[in-house]
């Protein structure tokens, strides 16, 4: 008997609009800053519903590549943008969320990026850019900051310094990274017994790291901010692996009940 003919894979509308907007784009023919043509116009030249047409953009928004402005006027459309740093850090934290990486992995992660991004930055960054990260410090050492303020400057800190580096692919990822953990990183905060003396630790170290870029030695800083990371994050990964150990035990004694 012959094999069972199936009907053949069709691609989605959308993802077909996807396809003809990303070849535009490696073909230089559209660049950040540039508009698309209105939908009434662009539709019927792709041959697709208005519908499909909005559905590929919305995707496009999603991954930071495009902004829509409704309306009338020179602003209105769709215009193509160079946004990732939050579209990324989104997509980091669902994945996270939903166990495609662990908190090892992301501990990793963070430690190899900003190793290279510290020793970069004591070699490439200038008086300017560092002035920058010293007044982000000077924020976080101000009486009575916040838990929340707090962890937004810790996370600007650490990518200003990766932004000093000199590359723009680390500083996306240190921030897309950092975010993907950023409400585990604000429970373990809120939960310290002395969150003063938690914040004063960290700035300390702050402290130094700054110093370290400062006087260009990148080996230093490296190693300082290895330590800095795994000793906070590498918390949440220990706390994480007893509970898990704890969950395994209770599970085998459901078993043996």
């Amino acid at each position: 008997m012959p094999a069972e003919w199936r009907p053949v894979r069709q691609s989605r509308t959308h993802e077909l609009v996807l396809e003809r907007i990303e070849e535009r784009v490696l073909a230089g023919e559209l660049k950040a800053g540039d508009r698309l043509p209105p939908e009434r116009e662009l539709a019927p030249v792709l041959g697709v519903s208005r519908s499909a047409l909005r559905e590929a953009l919305r995707v496009l928004e999603t991954v930071g590549v495009l902004v829509a402005q409704t309306g009338r006027g020179p602003d209105s459309g769709a215009r193509i943008v160079r946004n990732p740093d939050d579209a990324l850090g989104q997509l980091l934290r669902l994945h996270f969320a939903l166990g495609s990486y662990s908190l090892q992995d992301v501990l990793e992660a963070r430690v190899v990026l900003e190793r290279s991004s510290f020793e970069a930055a004591a070699e490439r960054a200038s008086a300017e850019d560092l002035s920058e990260v010293e007044a982000l410090l000077e924020r976080m050492q101000e009486p009575g900051v916040g838990i929340t303020v707090f962890n937004d400057l810790d996370t600007k800190f650490h990518v200003a310094i990766a932004r000093t580096s000199g590359n723009q692919l680390t500083s996306t990822l240190t921030s897309a990274v950092r975010e993907s953990v950023r409400p585990l990183i604000l429970q373990a905060l809120e939960s310290t017994e002395d969150w003063p003396a938690t914040a004063d630790a960290l700035n300390r170290e702050h402290a130094g790291l700054l110093r370290l870029v400062r006087a260009g030695k990148g080996l230093e800083a490296a190693d300082l901010v290895e330590k800095h990371i795994r000793g906070f994050h590498g918390t949440l990964v220990d706390e994480k692996a007893r509970a898990e150990g704890a969950d395994r035990a209770d599970e085998a004694l459901q078993d043996e009940d």
